[in-house]
């Protein structure tokens, strides 16, 4: 959580300091989270950690996926998965990240994914579980939670560390669905102004209305009548964007081979957004001194930095 939740204001309402951990890394949490499927949670969250890390090349970036799905493996292990190695289901049963995480590709650290996340939920109902594992944890930065399509154990405990909470809506049915994560913020102690909803995957050629109105406007009318707070940036569907995680074995990042398109220029307009609201730019600035930086080869650094600094699809 972040040294200072003061200073992070989301919505209009100011998010209250946190309590004291033992340690005193500088750490944000953003979650990703829907009750419904198919909106996107995963692909923002991947590619969420792969642009904040060509942002803040210093800082370091964590992403825990709270299910048993592999997307995540398939974008960032390297080498392929080892069946072997600590997964979620070691870091809950140690109540200790440190082991499971793993330096990943694009210098993104992150947890494999168990083969069965159901028996998780057993050692998180304690809503305040997986904050404190995440305060505990050696790594400072950034860390970033892909929650599962429900809002049982894991997912609560998950609202619960969030400093950010990234509401992704597609639809009617997933708007309906953005209520409950506010709702479960506000009962469990949570800072519902923290939640943000992201509109994802629509698609704005589709007119729903004789206005001529299409899905996306309606879908900020109700959203802005319900007085949510929302990101100014949304995401588009594409089919170019879509073939990136279904072409081969390894999912890719649309940072590299996205360039070109809207999603593109709209997923580093997200990452500046939550960089802001969470205040990334100081706390990278601190962690810089308290964190030896990743040695990763020159040609990969180069890659991102020309990749992340061409606006010329503007």
């Amino acid at each position: 959580m972040l040294a200072d939740r003061q200073s992070v204001t989301l919505g209009r309402v100011a998010a209250p300091p946190s309590i004291p951990s033992e340690t005193p890394a500088r750490k944000a949490v953003v979650a990703v989270a829907s009750n419904k499927g198919g909106v996107g949670k995963t692909f923002v969250a991947t590619n969420l950690a792969v642009y904040l890390r060509a942002l803040h090349e210093d800082l370091s970036v964590q992403l825990i996926g709270l299910d048993d799905q592999i997307g995540i493996d398939r974008m960032f292990a390297i080498g392929g998965r080892d069946p072997d190695a600590p997964n979620l289901k070691h870091a809950f049963s140690e109540r200790s990240l440190d082991r499971a995480l793993r330096l990943g590709e694009y210098g993104v650290y992150y947890i494999p994914s168990p083969p069965d996340a159901g028996p998780l939920k057993s050692r998180a109902r304690d809503p305040r579980i997986l904050s404190s594992m995440i305060e505990r944890c050696s790594h400072p930065g950034l860390y970033v939670l892909d929650c599962k399509s429900d809002l049982e154990e894991l997912t609560r405990a998950a609202l619960r560390a969030a400093d950010l909470v990234i509401v992704p809506v597609a639809d009617q049915a997933s708007l309906d669905e953005a209520s409950k994560i506010f709702e479960t913020l506000a009962r469990d102690g949570g800072v519902p102004a923290r939640a943000r909803v992201l509109l994802t995957l629509v698609d704005r050629r589709t007119r729903i209305d004789r206005e001529g109105r299409d899905l996306y406007e309606r879908l900020i009318g109700k959203v802005d009548a319900r007085l949510w707070p929302r990101f100014e940036t949304s995401i588009s569907r594409s089919p170019r964007v879509e073939a990136l995680q279904s072409g081969t074995s390894r999912a890719r990042p649309v940072l590299l081979d996205g360039r070109g398109t809207a999603v593109h220029r709209q997923l580093r307009e997200l990452a500046e957004e939550v960089a802001k609201a969470l205040d990334l730019g100081s706390t990278t600035d601190r962690s810089a001194r308290d964190q030896p930086r990743v040695q990763r080869p020159a040609a990969r650094r180069s890659l991102l930095g020309t990749l992340f600094g061409d606006r010329s699809e503007r």
